[in-house]
């Protein structure tokens, strides 16, 4: 993985693991149900995000290799819809 998108993808989980702790907060502070539910889809937006760049890079990286030298390209679609099939 590139280092800038390394650099992203931490930035993004980072954000990610900072609204994860004050959902936890919120839990044990009884705070109202509804600001907690906005904050948890404030966790799900940023995971989401995260799980697309990781896909994008692994398309342009270890996707497209495949597709240069001619060899696992299968392989390779087969593992992106086993990853989505899972969801």
């Amino acid at each position: 993985m590139k280092t800038q998108n390394k650099a992203n993808l931490l930035h993004r989980l980072k954000i990610a693991h900072g609204h994860l702790e004050k959902v936890i907060t919120m839990v044990e502070e009884d705070e109202y149900c509804l600001d907690i539910i906005q904050q948890t889809q404030a966790v799900t937006s940023s995971i989401e995000k995260v799980t697309e760049m990781i896909l994008e890079n692994h398309l342009k990286t270890c996707v497209r290799e495949s597709i240069v030298s001619g060899k696992g390209i299968d392989e390779k679609v087969a593992e992106v819809i086993e990853v989505f099939k899972r969801k």
